[in-house]
């Protein structure tokens, strides 16, 4: 029986085979998007696990493990369980972690002590020097010998050899061929005499192999394990003192799904080791790390399958469409089939094959795609914008398998389900079925669609409340959170009012119908008679182009919105490409009281290479020769600055503009009275203008028209519009603000709200000329803001600047800080899952669309063929089928991509985090970039083009002789 149904189920896939061509595509798609989550984020969090692990284990390399032994005081050494755990930490801890290490090294110790020289006349015995004899396993390995000669592995007539750190001997005092006493105490009678042989130093100070660094054993006297084990522990029955064993391992191809096991077995270390000796113990491990890790990569997993769901929702509802129609196709052969003898069971196991061979061969094409679609989204900087950096490591895991299968399984139940109904009619129940087609469907007849609405509305209420955007695995990108529920309910509202429209759909046709009743052509008249009587046949096609361009709308604004406010965060904060800050030579000038001297320095000169500046004189034009009258009690000192060349900045490599800004606090005092402090902003208004990065809409009128206002006077002051509202402060209005203790007046000639790199709720900002604020107090050392050339870099700048003898003391570039923000593995996560779900969208909705009408089309022959026979031309009947897909694909369209914007418009202001909704500078916005939507217009254009071809090949090789016959539409 087995093989007659396999031949029958071949058969019948061929004869379907466009349909199951898109069915396999489908599910191709669902395996796909669905197994690159996991393996995205199993190759990001390799890269964060051994990054942070770097971080966290102060210098020591990832993947340190140390052990230790601290024998108790007076104890003897436990021998026995020494060698058992030495034996168990070798061989079994490496196998039991299971990644390989980079170093092993195993050190030993016997207790300090004050040793003294054997031959007083050779070494100054006067000093105190308290010194350890230690081992480290396979030390030959890693050092360079300076003088002398290696240890011997046994004592030489009682005498142990030993090395030194070059080092340790030179601060000790002590050269090679000295011989020590070493007394052992512990209840032990013995002097060990020890003799240096030769000093060392360490081939690669960077080694793990030093994890515990140069400066404890430098009073250590280095001999070989043999002599360390054999003659002190063994035939002299030195205790030993403490023993360590340190592991680097090599965590570089660690996988999320080896954090937990790993993070269980370092747990139980400490258990093993103990059961083989007591006082053994677990110092540094990265247990618990890993758990942290684990936790990460939980949180980033759930972040990127909630914000993938609506997507992989969209592609098996794809999958049920086309079962459907497929099954709608197949409805009376499963009828004849029922009244042939096959039994429910037999059908329903046709259709479950079908799922597994179709499922299996997406589980096997499947996961390449998906690797394909992990290394996309490891390389997205921003949405649909792909960068060529190095790729994150991606590989199949267990995990990811798991996932993929979970996906096709519930894309096989949801084509076979509907089968099962299809299976159990009979002929007399089909035929039933099929004259009551236009009975409303389930979600209609019990009012899901408005459930979801009030549903959705409730989402919305929460968000507006605050309620829901405590979801931990929302992450912060430059105070800009992303919430997964903020793309779950959108969607929910996406697809909710696209079947609140469907129904409504049949009136809105009932209505068109009966106002074109008289003037309507034939053609939309019998377009218009069709839809009203077979809507319902509609309906899936609609809710998918509904829910795929409404999400791909929402999606495409959700991740420039994101992108762009993020991004103008950063540049608002910096104000400019590039920051530089000039050391300042300066030199002391105490201020005598009022009846005393000048200072002997003078005032600091203006900048001859600054004309705007030149004039200046100096801070102190008054300043004399002679220092301040003796025994008069002097005033706080002040710096007196020279200013720096500023001209060598504009002609620099790569630079397009530079200008000096002057950052500094002042008290403002408004009709005599202190409001507090103030940010005084210093510049010249031409150069900032070509230096500051400004937006537009930030401002009341462009913001250069506020700096040609500076321009008219030198007194100008704009004033930012809180500190002006709160004051009453108008544009011709007098402030003072005092600088260097010193007063300066300001005439007041626009309010603004923001200023680039200016944050008013902070501190309230004041913007004037640079020139005038240093006439009137000592020079205050400004920065340097920098215009570059695009790609430009700053490091050569700063060697011309060292030639040129300018020192720098600090260098900002904002173009670094936006690179390390685009490299976050999970907001390149949010940007891929953002454009390949959008990607997918667009593919989805163009092979719904085409395969819908290629077999609605098919499947009408009978029809056309009796309106043809009735008289109507083909240019009538292509009319009317023009314009069932305007009412229906065309309204569909337009609706998905009016709904995505109203989301967008709704949902994406909750973006904001709840603690900078009102302080956020500069103010969120909502962003449609016109690329994206001429993108999906332009596969619109595609998909309409592509059904109007259908349908002129579909009437072109209509023949009316064969279309008029009984039978069946097939």
């Amino acid at each position: 029986m087995g093989m007659p149904i396999f031949r029958f189920l071949v058969r019948k896939m061929w004869n379907t085979r466009w349909l199951t061509m898109s069915t396999l595509l489908g599910l191709i798609m669902a395996v796909a998007f669905t197994i690159s989550i996991p393996m995205y984020a199993d190759g990001a969090l390799k890269r964060v696990v051994v990054q942070s692990l770097k971080e966290e284990s102060k210098g020591l390399p990832a993947g340190s493990l140390l052990m230790s032994y601290q024998v108790p005081g007076g104890s003897k050494t436990d021998r026995g369980g020494l060698d058992q755990v030495d034996k168990y930490i070798r061989e079994e801890v490496p196998k039991d972690i299971g990644f390989p290490y980079d170093a092993f090294v195993n050190t030993r110790a016997i207790r300090s002590t004050e040793v003294s020289p054997e031959d007083p006349t050779k070494v100054d015995a006067s000093r105190t020097r308290t010194m350890s004899i230690v081992t480290f396993s396979n030390l030959k390995d890693h050092i360079n010998l300076t003088n002398g000669k290696m240890y011997a592995d046994n004592a030489q007539d009682g005498v142990i050899e030993a090395l030194m750190l070059e080092e340790g001997m030179y601060r000790n005092d002590l050269h090679v061929g000295d011989i020590l006493e070493y007394p052992v105490y512990s209840g032990l009678d013995i002097v060990l005499r020890v003799k240096i042989v030769g000093s060392f130093e360490a081939k690669n100070a960077a080694d793990p192999y030093w994890f515990q660094g140069f400066e404890g054993l430098m009073n250590s006297f280095f001999i070989s394990d043999k002599a360390f084990n054999v003659d002190l522990m063994q035939k002299q029955s030195v205790p030993i003192n403490s023993s360590s064993w340190y592991y680097a391992f090599n965590l570089q191809d660690v996988k999320t799904s080896q954090l937990s096991p790993l993070g269980r077995t370092l747990e139980r270390l400490n258990i093993e080791l103990y059961q083989r000796l007591k006082d053994t113990k677990v110092d540094i491990s990265f247990g618990d790390l890993l758990k942290e890790f684990r936790i990460q990569s939980l949180q980033m997993q759930t972040m990127l399958f909630t914000l993938a769901a609506p997507m992989i929702a969209m592609v098996i509802y794809f999958i049920v469409m086309n079962a459907r129609q497929s099954l709608s196709k197949q409805e009376s052969d499963i009828a004849v089939l029922r009244s042939r003898g096959a039994s429910t069971n037999q059908i329903i196991w046709i259709y479950l094959l079908e799922g597994v061979v179709l499922g299996g061969a997406a589980m096997i094409v499947g996961p390449f795609l998906g690797w394909f679609m992990a290394k996309s989204i490891g390389s997205a900087s921003g949405f649909l914008t792909f960068v060529d950096r190095k790729s994150i490591p991606v590989g199949i895991s267990f995990d990811a398998l798991v996932v993929g299968m979970l996906a096709v399984v519930i894309a096989i139940l949801a084509t076979v389900i509907p089968a099962i109904s299809y299976a159990r009619s009979s002929i007399v129940n089909t035929r039933r079925k099929q004259a009551r087609s236009d009975r409303k469907p389930v979600w209609q007849r019990w009012y899901l669609d408005l459930l979801l609405i009030v549903v959705t509305g409730y989402g919305y209420y929460l968000l507006y409340e605050r309620q829901l955007l405590t979801f931990q695995s929302g992450i912060t990108t430059d105070q800009l959170q992303i919430q997964p529920v903020l793309f779950f309910i959108p969607a929910l509202a996406i697809f909710s009012l696209g079947m609140f429209f469907l129904r409504i759909f049949p009136l809105l046709l009932r209505i068109i119908r009966w106002i074109g009743r008289k003037t309507l052509p034939v053609p939309m008249y019998l377009s218009l008679t069709q839809l009203s009587r077979s809507s319902l046949a509609y309906y899936p096609l609609m809710i998918l182009l509904i829910l795929t361009l409404g999400l791909g709308v929402y999606n495409a604004s959700a991740a420039r919105t994101i992108d762009l406010n993020s991004t103008e965060r950063t540049l608002y904060k910096y104000g400019t490409d590039v920051i530089m800050q000039t050391v300042w030579e300066g030199s002391a000038e105490v201020t005598p009281p009022q009846n005393g001297g000048g200072n002997g320095n003078g005032g600091a000169g203006g900048n001859p290479n600054d004309p705007g500046n030149g004039g200046n004189g100096g801070a102190n034009p008054g300043g004399a020769p002679g220092g301040s009258p003796g025994g008069q009690q002097q005033r706080p000192t002040k710096i007196i600055y020279s200013e720096p060349p500023f001209e060598i900045f504009r002609h620099l490599d790569g630079v397009d503009h530079a200008a000096r800004v002057l950052e500094t606090k002042g008290n403002v005092v408004v009709s005599g009275k202190s409001i507090g402090q103030g940010m005084v902003m210093g510049i010249d208004n031409v150069d900032f203008a070509k230096v500051a990065w400004f937006r537009n809409d930030l401002f009341p009128v462009h913001p250069f028209k506020y700096l040609n206002l500076l321009g008219k006077y030198e007194g100008a002051v704009l004033v930012s519009s809180n500190v002006a509202e709160k004051y009453q402060l108008k544009p011709g209005d007098i402030i003072s603000i005092a600088l260097q203790e010193q007063p300066v007046e300001f005439v007041v000639y626009a309010v603004l709200p923001y200023w680039p790199s200016q944050y008013p709720d902070e501190i309230p900002f004041f913007i004037a000329n640079l020139d005038y604020i240093y006439d009137q107090v000592p020079l205050i050392p400004y920065e340097v803001w920098l215009k570059m050339k695009p790609g430009a870099k700053v490091a050569p700048l700063m060697d011309q600047l060292t030639k040129a003898g300018i020192e720098l003391s600090s260098v900002k570039d904002v173009r670094n800080e936006l690179v390390v923000q685009s490299k976050h593995p999970t907001r390149g996560g949010v940007f891929g899952i953002l454009s390949l779900g959008f990607l997918v969208s667009v593919i989805i909705s163009l092979i719904g669309y085409v395969l819908y009408w290629f077999f609605n089309l098919s499947g009408r022959v009978v029809q056309f063929g009796i309106l043809r026979a009735m008289g109507l031309s083909r240019k009538q009947l292509t009319v009317m089928l023009l314009s069932e897909q305007v009412l229906t694909a065309g309204l569909a369209i337009a609706l998905g991509i009016g709904i995505g914007k109203l989301a967008s418009k709704l949902f994406l202001p909750f973006l904001q985090t709840a603690d900078n909704v009102t302080t956020q500078v500069p103010p969120f916005h909502i962003v449609f970039d016109s690329q994206d939507t001429f993108q999906l217009y332009g596969v619109i254009a595609v998909m309409l083009g592509t059904g109007a071809l259908l349908l002129f090949w579909q009437i072109r090789r209509l023949r009316v002789h064969q279309a008029v016959k009984m039978g069946e539409e097939r």
